[in-house]
């Protein structure tokens, strides 16, 4: 029983990945003509359409330590733009909370409404696996160790600017689009909307390209070594573009957080399975209700709409 779960857990997060990747290149696409004159739904399509097609090819062309170059770059660049926004804000937020002047807004959704969008936005702070699928480039205890370090910063980036957003800006200042926090940032200092784009644009990138790697290695592995890594790439590719191409970016979000909560389900149900055989009745209680949960999270997940 757990074999055969993992296995369908493996093949849902290799088509998992591939919508990532979409869902992550479209961000960038949309931030990266945010403060152009061709700031539009098609012009973010091709350049997404552009840099897609770019990764692959040198995935393609020169393989996995290609990409994760390319990566290492991206991330460095990414992590000292975000340290530096973090203190930016946290300043202002100080100022503001001295003066009195921090906004309390009241939830815009409530209920099952909000329940449900939620359900929609996991994959906005999940991929956590990628190294999981790295078996081939680095060993077990790497792999352990890099997913661990990675959900505690990201966790700590994820708490620390939704706390100060929540009450920097009023609701009257909020618009739902894929780039709104450009405006938004805009508004507490002028040259720090161009410090996020660059942010944006390095942290996207960098997610596509390990998503891109890791499912490589995840088609490898499921196949058996029957798909390889490259060919694994073009898959990627094909079906990026035609997501992008057929899907807007809140239809994508959703898709990819569906689609990883299938595989967190799974994975807990397969933690429940193992739990309940070795006696330990209350782990395979909570496992067992965290499956029911990415189940229900596949099944009633739903995108934001944009304005």
């Amino acid at each position: 029983m757990p074999a055969t779960l993992e296995i369908i857990a493996s093949w849902s997060l290799a088509f998992s990945y591939i919508i990532s990747v979409t869902y992550y290149l479209n961000l960038l696409g949309a931030f990266g003509v945010r403060l152009t004159p061709f700031d539009d739904q098609t012009s973010a399509r091709i350049l997404t359409s552009i840099v897609l097609l770019a990764v692959l090819i040198i995935g393609w062309w020169k393989g996995f330590r290609a990409l994760e170059a390319l990566e290492r770059i991206s991330v460095g660049l990414k992590l000292s733009i975000i340290a530096g926004l973090l203190v930016g804000l946290a300043i202002v937020f100080g100022d503001r909370a001295g003066a009195g002047e921090l906004a309390f807004n009241a939830p815009k959704e409530t209920g099952w409404g909000a329940v449900t969008l939620l359900f929609g936005l996991i994959v906005t702070v999940q991929g956590f696996e990628t190294s999981r699928y790295l078996g081939e480039a680095y060993d077990a205890r790497m792999r352990i160790s890099s997913m661990r370090l990675a959900q505690a910063v990201s966790t700590l980036i994820y708490v620390l600017y939704i706390g100060l957003f929540s009450y920097l800006f009023s609701v009257s200042e909020l618009k739902v689009t894929e780039t709104a926090i450009i405006d938004l940032i805009g508004l507490v200092a002028p040259v720090l909307p161009l410090f996020l784009i660059a942010a944006a644009l390095s942290s996207q990138f960098s997610a596509a390209v390990a998503d891109t790697g890791g499912s490589g290695g995840l088609f490898q592995e499921v196949t058996r070594g029957l798909f390889s890594e490259k060919r694994a790439y073009v898959l990627v590719g094909a079906c990026g573009l035609v997501l992008t191409w057929a899907a807007n970016v809140f239809q994508i979000i959703s898709y990819a957080s569906r689609a990883f909560a299938l595989y967190y389900g799974l994975q807990a149900a397969i933690a429940a399975v193992a739990a309940w055989r070795q006696a330990q009745k209350v782990h395979a209680l909570m496992f067992g209700l965290l499956a029911i949960l990415g189940i229900a999270i596949t099944i009633l997940g739903v995108p934001v709409e944009g304005d």
